[in-house]
């Protein structure tokens, strides 16, 4: 059975934010340190009335009327955020009443981050293949900028928000999906963290953690980054992950047009694209625009690639996400 990328859109925020702007608000980082270190211009934030249910929806609209989509043929709706509206009910079954979705489908939500596209892509691709779905939605959305501290100068110049919408089908165009491979390491849980918040540290309110000249450290009501350790993780990983997918799907590296991996920021893709000796025109990056935008980087990138006609559904595109959790996953897309 052949399961498909049949369709993918993206949904943006309008509100911008620059370098220049974050020049302005932390001087000693110059627009081009930011743009040099992270391959990042500008990146799309969320207002603080909207969101993961109002992007969802917004993301979907617009799949289904960018591709002519019947949306009464969507038999179940997959949801990967990690800041979902409330903690219950599911961010997805509020998505499907406001998409008049049928009520005859499934639906859930499922909290992965930059690993969490192509999670969900094997995880319809089960439903599918099993018997129990026909066409899957697959949204992407997170607002992981309101969990940035304000004196948070380096998170603030790597993320941004944003919602895409998948269509995961039995369909005789589009991007074949072939063999998964998925890790887990919850050792490294502490490397990237919101810890307060949840049902552990519900009720806590930390104060902010400085350093002896005053410069903002940490929060724990906030996201925390150890880049060093995050780092560390990707370039061990990352060429092991490589190796096994293409070794689970038969393939050479030779044969892969494209590498699409998870947009963390320009360095840390640079370092594993020159350790694993990939040719720089193999390599997509789309992430000068939009910044890191968690699970939704990959669809976002192949989405801009699709339309700048730089990769079509003959090409084999070797998908890797890896991030928070430590989670990582990749797959083939592409290819006869």
């Amino acid at each position: 059975m052949s399961v498909r990328i049949a369709a993918i859109s993206t949904w943006l925020p309008e509100k911008v934010l620059t370098n220049n702007e974050i020049n302005l608000l932390h001087p000693e980082w110059s627009i081009d340190k930011i743009s040099t270190k992270t391959g990042i211009e500008e990146r799309r934030i969320v207002d603080d009335d909207v969101f993961v249910s109002e992007m969802a929806v917004n993301a979907a609209n617009k799949l289904f009327l960018e591709h002519n989509i019947d949306k009464s043929k969507i038999d179940f709706l997959l949801l990967c955020t990690q800041s979902p509206d409330y903690f219950l009910p599911t961010t997805s079954c509020i998505v499907q009443d406001k998409l008049q979705l049928s009520k005859n489908i499934g639906a859930l939500d499922f909290n992965l981050g930059c690993s969490g596209y192509v999670y969900g892509l094997g995880l319809a691709k089960g439903l599918i293949t099993s018997g129990s779905a026909k066409n899957v939605l697959l949204i992407t959305a997170e607002t992981y900028t309101k969990f940035i501290h304000s004196e948070d100068k380096s998170n603030k110049t790597i993320f941004g928000d944003a919602a895409t919408a998948s269509l995961i089908s039995i369909e005789t165009e589009g991007f074949l999906l072939g063999e998964f491979i998925y890790g887990t390491d919850g050792s490294g849980a502490e490397n990237l963290m919101v810890k307060n918040g949840g049902i552990k540290f519900r009720n806590i309110k930390s104060k902010d953690q400085r350093n002896e000249s005053n410069s903002f450290i940490r929060n724990d009501d906030f996201l925390y980054m150890d880049g060093s350790e995050i780092f560390k993780f990707t370039s061990t990983n990352v060429p092991i992950l490589v190796a096994d997918v293409l070794n689970k799907n038969n393939l050479l590296s030779s044969s892969i047009d494209f590498y699409l991996f998870h947009q963390a920021n320009k360095f840390m893709l640079e370092f594993i694209r020159n350790k694993m000796d990939i040719p720089k025109e193999k390599f997509i990056y789309y992430l000068k625009y939009f910044g890191n935008t968690v699970s939704s980087t990959i669809p976002i990138a192949l989405e801009c690639a699709i339309k700048e006609k730089k990769i079509n559904i003959e090409n084999k595109i070797l998908l890797a996400g890896f991030g928070v959790g430590y989670s990582w996953s990749g797959c083939i897309i592409g290819g006869k």
